[in-house]
């Protein structure tokens, strides 16, 4: 994964808990999901939205 190994993993980790806390990391996972789960539909549906 880029490079890093699993130590450099948990340090990230570790400071990510630090700063955003334990409540709000759920919060931002759900948030990344579906804004994944958006992009991924939008690319196999792609709307009519664009006129050229």
């Amino acid at each position: 994964m880029f490079g890093l190994g699993w130590p450099e993993v948990a340090i990230i980790g570790l400071v990510g808990l630090l700063i955003f806390g334990p409540k709000k990391i759920p919060e931002m996972g759900k948030a990344l999901g579906k804004t994944l789960r958006g992009f991924k539909e939008e690319i196999n549906n792609p709307s009519d939205d664009d006129d050229e």
